[in-house]
C-alpha cells in the first residue's frame, strides 16, 4: 500500500502527457524508460555549530513511498480493490495546496556534449513559489545544448513530500538533490524589510550555499524562482571568474546610496565601508559563485556580521541583498546585462508593469512584487508576463479523481 499511495499522489502531478502542451519543444529524443531511483539528499554541516544534517538516500520508488507514508498523513481513502488488484480511492487536493503540473518531456544531450562536464544550479524550493520554480527548470532544460549535464540543488526550509513528488512526476529524468536549510540559523538575524516576502528565512539561504552544498560542488549558479532562461545556461556557467568569488551583471548607473539608510551614510565609520572600491548594484537572483573561494574567504561570516549590525542600527531595508552589497559590491566579475533582465515584477511596493530594456536577452527576471503567474491568473497580466507563460506547466484543476 505504501508504494500505491505514492503512485496515486503522483497522479495529481502528471495526469496530462507532454503531447497536450499548448506550445512546442525542440525535437529532443524522449526516453521511454523512467528513472526509478530517486536521488534525495538532505544536507547539513555541523561546522561552527550549524545544524545541517547530511544524509543521502538512494532508494527505489517503492521504498520512497514507504518513507513518505511514515512521515506524512495519507490523503488516499481506501476502497475495495478492482479486478486488476489496484486499490482506488479519492485523490484529494494536497493539504499544503501544492499546484498540479503537466509532465515535461525528456531533454537529451546533443552529440557534442561531454557527459562528465556538470553544470550545477541552486534554487530555493517553496510551495508558494513552486510554479515559478517549475517554469525556470523547464526553461533551462529546453534551451540547453547539454540538458543532461545540468544538476539541480534545491534548498528548502522543511520537508514537503508533495513538493518532492511533484518534481519527480513533472521531471522524471531530472538530476536533482534537495537539502534542508535550517531556518533557525537566520531567524534571530533577520530584520523587517519593506516587503514581507523578503523577510522569509529561505530568502537568506543563498548566503549559506557554501556550507550546504557538498564538497564536490566547486562552482554553482544561483537562480531565483521568478525567472526564465532563454539561452544556453552553459554560457553563464562558463564565465571567467578570475580571482573573484562571484560573478553577476552589474548596474553602475543605479543610485547606489538608496540601498542603505541615512543612518548608514551619516555614520563616518560605516560610510568608509566602500573606500577603495567602486561599488555598483547587482541583483542576487542571478549569480555564479566559486564555492571554494567563498569558503576560504569566510564570506558567510562576513555577511552575518553585517546582519548583526543591521539588528542594532537599521542600516538598510531590502532583506538579504544589502549584506551582499556591503561585502562584495565593487569586487565582483561583471557579466553581460542580458543575463538578468530584472525588475519585470515592478517595484517592491506596488509591482506595476514594466517594459523590457533594449538589447539582447538571455534571462528574464520578475524581481519585484508582481509575479507573472499571479498576474496571469488575475487576468490582469503585464505585457512581459506573456513571455513567461509558454514555460508554465501548471494545470488548473478543482476536480478530484474519484472511483
Amino acid at each position: 500500500m505504501a508504494a500505491i499511495s505514492l503512485s496515486l499522489s503522483l497522479l495529481q502531478c502528471k495526469e496530462i502527457s507532454p503531447k497536450s502542451f499548448p506550445f512546442s519543444f525542440p525535437p529532443f529524443q524522449q526516453n521511454k524508460q523512467r528513472q526509478e531511483m530517486a536521488n534525495f539528499s538532505i544536507n547539513s554541516n555541523n561546522n561552527n555549530n550549524n545544524n545541517y544534517y547530511k544524509i543521502h538516500y538512494y532508494f527505489s520508488i517503492s521504498f520512497l513511498g514507504l518513507f513518505l507514508s511514515l512521515l506524512l498523513p495519507t490523503t488516499v481513502a481506501a476502497t475495495p480493490s478492482t479486478p486488476s488488484g489496484i486499490r482506488l480511492g479519492i485523490i484529494r487536493k494536497p493539504t499544503s495546496d501544492v499546484p498540479i503540473f503537466r509532465e515535461a518531456p525528456a531533454f537529451r544531450n546533443g552529440d557534442s556534449c561531454n557527459k562528465d562536464e556538470k553544470i550545477h544550479v541552486a534554487m530555493t524550493l517553496d510551495s508558494n513559489y513552486l510554479r515559478g520554480t517549475m517554469a525556470a527548470v523547464l526553461s533551462i532544460l529546453q534551451h540547453s545544448t547539454c540538458p543532461e549535464n545540468v544538476e539541480f540543488h534545491f534548498l528548502w526550509a522543511r520537508f514537503e513530500g508533495e513538493v518532492f513528488s511533484c518534481i519527480k512526476a513533472t521531471f522524471p529524468y531530472l538530476k536533482f538533490r534537495v537539502y534542508r536549510f535550517d531556518a533557525g540559523r537566520v531567524r534571530g538575524k533577520i530584520s523587517k524589510s519593506i516587503r514581507q516576502a523578503l523577510d522569509q528565512p529561505l530568502n537568506y539561504a543563498r548566503i549559506y550555499l557554501a556550507e550546504i552544498l557538498p564538497s564536490e560542488v566547486k562552482r554553482v549558479i544561483y537562480l531565483d524562482s521568478d525567472l526564465v532562461v532563454v539561452d544556453d545556461v552553459a554560457e553563464l556557467w562558463g564565465v571567467n571568474l578570475g580571482d573573484k568569488v562571484l560573478a553577476a551583471p552589474e548596474y553602475c548607473h543605479a543610485n547606489f546610496t538608496k540601498y542603505f539608510t541615512d543612518q548608514f551614510w551619516s555614520d563616518l565609520e560605516l560610510a568608509k565601508t566602500f573606500d577603495g572600491r567602486r561599488p555598483c548594484y547587482f541583483n542576487t537572483g542571478v549569480m555564479v559563485v566559486d564555492v571554494e573561494k567563498w569558503r576560504r574567504g569566510e564570506f558567510t561570516q562576513k555577511m552575518e556580521e553585517w546582519m548583526a549590525v543591521q539588528k542594532q542600527r537599521r542600516i538598510y531595508h531590502l532583506g538579504s541583498l544589502p549584506p551582499f552589497l556591503l561585502v562584495l559590491a565593487g569586487d565582483i566579475r561583471a557579466v553581460d546585462h542580458r543575463w538578468n533582465q530584472h525588475g519585470l515584477g515592478g517595484d517592491n511596493l506596488e509591482g506595476k508593469c514594466r517594459s523590457l530594456h533594449p538589447g539582447p536577452i538571455s534571462l528574464l527576471h520578475w524581481s519585484g512584487k508582481g509575479k507573472p503567474w499571479l498576474r496571469l491568473d488575475s487576468r490582469k497580466p503585464c505585457t512581459v508576463d506573456h513571455l513567461w507563460a509558454p514555460y508554465d506547466l501548471y494545470r488548473p484543476s478543482t476536480h478530484s479523481l474519484e472511483e
